[in-house]
Formats: C-alpha cells, structure tokens, sequence
C-alpha cells in the first residue's frame, strides 16, 4: 500500500464506484478502500439476517418470510431512467456487461386520495382519470408541443424561448390547471418542489422528453429499469470495472485517515499503520466530517408485504410519487416496490420503501400517507439518517466529497452530482453521446 496514487477513493458506495470507475477508464492510478468487510457503503443491498440485525438488534427473522440469502434489501433504493444520465454512464465505461436488467412494471402518481398512472404522452392523456374532458384536450395539446419540441429547431418553439420563458409562464399558455400541473412537474418531470414554476421551461420540458422517450424504449409500463438482484450489483459492477483498468480495491480497512500538509493540502491516506500517497482524495461524507455540513434528513420505512401494492394493476415494480401539495407538506414523498420479478425477495414477497425528506422527528406518523397506499404488510421497519453536503473548497485541499442521498425513488439527482464531481476532479466533462441500444440486449 506505501505508494503513489493519482486518486485514492474512500468508500464503496454507488457515487465513489463509478466516479473510481471512471478514473480508472481515464488512466489514473486509483486506490479504493472501504471501512467496511462489504461493498456498498451507505447503499448497500442487506439479505434478510442483515436486515434483522440492522433494525432488530439480536432478533432473528420469522421462519415463514423464507430464506435470508433470497432477499436483496436495497438500503437505497432507486430506479433507472431508460434513457437517463446513469445508464449512458453505464454504457460508456461498458459496465453494462456485469449486469442484468429488467423494466419496471408501472409509474404512478397520488392524486386526491387515489394512486393513478402517469400520463406520459398525448393519447394516454386523452384516456387518464386525472383529468376530465376539457382539461384532457389542453393536456394533450401541451403533451404535443412537447413532444415535438426540439431545442435546435426554432420552428418547433411555438414563438417561445423557453431559455427565457418561465414553467408557469409556459404552462399559462396552455391553460392547464393545478392539479395537472402538479402531475407533470413532480411524477413526469420528476421536481422534487414547486421551486422549478419559476425557472426557466426548458429543463421541463427536456425532463419530460426523457421520461417519454424512456418510456417508448421497452413498450412498458414505466420509463424506469432496474437491475436483476437489485442495486447492490451495481458497486461490484464498477469494482471490476476498476480492477480491469489497473484499480486496486481494498474492503475493510479500518480508519482510512486522511492526511494534509501545512497549507492543508491531502497528502495520502493512512490505515493500520501503512500510508498510501496521493495527490487527490474522493469520498462520502463520512470519511471527512469536519469538511461537510448536516443538511437535512430522510425518513423511511422498509416493508416486507406479500402483495403487490393495491391499484397499481399488479405491477411487481412500481414508483408512486406523492406530490408534496397532496399531503400538504413541502417536500415530495416516493413509493417504491420491487419483488421476486427481480430476484430481491423469494416467490411471492415483495419489498416496499417509503420515503420522504424529514419534516419532523416522528417518522411513522411523517410517512403514514405512503403506508397507508401498501395494504397489509408482514413486517415494517422505520428509519432516519442525516443527509449531507461538502463545504470544502476542493481546489485548496484536493478532497471531492459527495453529498448524501436524497430521499428519490429515481437516480437523476444522484448521478448529477457524480458528473459534477467528476468534472471537479478531471477538468473535463464526460461524454455521454453513447449509442443507447448497447444496453437493451442485457435489459429484455
């Protein structure tokens, strides 16, 4: 361990293995360590026994869930747009070939009391029971004028720079109402406050072009995959990745000390004794915590149920987005399900997470209306950990901290913060024009 690294990355969890992925594609000579005997970090993926020991202390699980090693509990659950920003990162450092990914079944949205699915194009506009008659007929206008939106073609612009022209503004125009508004900007836009009426159209607009074309890209019922065992196989995916470029990947190692020189530059990387040079540090916030600050907090809760979640056809994986106007709160709250159909559970189980950004302190009582959606669940578990950001200035000390995952169901934020990071660390910014049909062979 006593040399010289380019980059040396603390942490296995999704962020610090694919940025470590990423360095090792570019060439550089990267150390990744971890604290801990697994990979994954905070976005690990437990078996049954694990989860009982995380949650129940010494409890053991009941016989009757079936076996521990047939369970993938994902500590951070989240799905894949199709065609969004972490599957092109997927397919440009070719990790596609390390995994197996399966669509999910449905995408739907709570709306006065009622889970409905998301509308996402003109004709399921026409037939939605979120909207009546008049109402459907200028969604489906919108929906059109989206559709055939293209930014390098003023023509399709209708007259208006959407660079300029505000959401509210844009919506306005085509006289839709709250209530779809709601809809649009948080299950197909995916906003997770009413922050983006005020910013400029365009990022809505290409928000929703993604989760329409993702949602054209395997004919499913929902724009979102996921990958066969869960996300705990993503890490391992980029940890190979890593290793077939010259990585070196070292798990348990205690303390991982991170050391600076006078002018508080990192100097390398000290555990048991060994110290490993480097020249930059990456890490999650808990390798640094004088250098990050406490921004917030996500509740959740963790349900094992033997059903599908009622009013979603069936589906055995599912998102429902509760926009926060419905519950009167001020962040949005997300269901997620996935079950044997992806070989996180045994026959016949299926696993349910709610979540939601911290509010108060009280998260049974914060989360009741997700609950409330699932029906009868055979056993429930309730969480909140603190999410953080950095505060360092990574030119002075040579350290990329990436902040703490939110409470989505969704990977578009997280996987923006990795480019940022890597664009911080290399100067460059990554090309992800990738030929988006490499990874379907592997998704069907």
């Amino acid at each position: 361990m006593d040399e010289e690294y380019d980059v040396v990355v603390l942490g296995t969890g999704l962020k610090e293995c694919i940025l470590s992925g990423l360095l090792s594609v570019d060439g550089l000579k990267v150390l990744h360590m971890d604290r801990n005997d697994y990979y994954g970090g905070e976005s690990t993926s437990l078996n049954l026994i694990q989860l009982w020991k995380r949650f129940r202390g010494n409890d053991k699980p009941p016989a009757h869930l079936g076996s521990s090693r047939d369970y993938n509990v994902d500590m951070i659950p989240k799905f894949m747009m199709a065609n969004g920003t972490l599957v092109r990162v997927l397919i440009h450092t070719d990790v596609t070939k390390y995994l197996y990914f399966k669509a999910v079944d449905g995408s739907f949205v709570y709306n006065k009391g009622k889970v409905h699915k998301v509308p996402a194009t003109d004709m399921e506009a026409l037939k939605s029971p979120l909207m009546g008659i008049f109402e459907k007929r200028r969604a489906r206008k919108f929906f059109i004028y989206v559709q055939d939106y293209i930014e390098t073609d003023p023509k399709t612009h209708d007259g208006m720079d959407l660079n300029r022209v505000t959401t509210r503004e844009l919506i306005a125009k085509y006289g839709l109402d709250d209530n779809t508004v709601d809809f649009i900007g948080h299950a197909l836009a995916l906003h997770r406050d009413d922050r983006y009426l005020e910013e400029p159209a365009l990022d809505t607009v290409k928000r929703m072009k993604l989760y329409a074309e993702s949602l054209a890209r395997f004919q499913g019922g929902s724009p979102y995959i996921y990958p066969l065992y869960g996300l705990g196989e993503l890490p391992q995916a980029f940890a190979r990745l890593s290793a077939v470029y010259g990585g070196t990947y070292m798990l348990n190692k205690p303390e991982c000390k991170v050391e600076f020189n006078e002018v508080g530059q990192v100097l390398g990387v000290t555990s048991e004794g060994e110290t490993a040079r480097c020249k930059k540090v990456v890490c999650d916030p808990s390798y640094l915590p004088n250098k990050v600050r406490k921004v917030g907090r996500v509740a959740r809760a963790i349900a094992i149920m033997s059903h599908p979640i009622p009013n979603t056809n069936e589906s055995h994986s599912v998102q429902v987005i509760l926009p926060q106007k419905q519950l009167g709160r001020k962040s949005d709250m997300y269901l997620f399900c996935c079950s044997y159909s992806h070989n996180v559970a045994p026959k016949g189980k299926f696993i349910a997470f709610v979540s939601t950004e911290a509010e108060t302190d009280h998260p049974e009582t914060e989360l009741k209306a997700g609950i409330d959606l699932l029906g009868p669940v055979d056993e429930i578990f309730f969480d909140i950990y603190d999410r953080y950001e950095p505060v360092n200035e990574p030119t002075l000390d040579n350290c990329f901290i990436s902040t703490s995952y939110d409470a989505t169901t969704h990977f578009e934020s997280t996987v923006l913060d990795v480019l940022n990071m890597y664009t911080m660390i290399t100067g460059k910014v990554l090309d992800l024009s990738v030929d988006l049909s490499a990874a379907s062979a592997a998704e069907e």
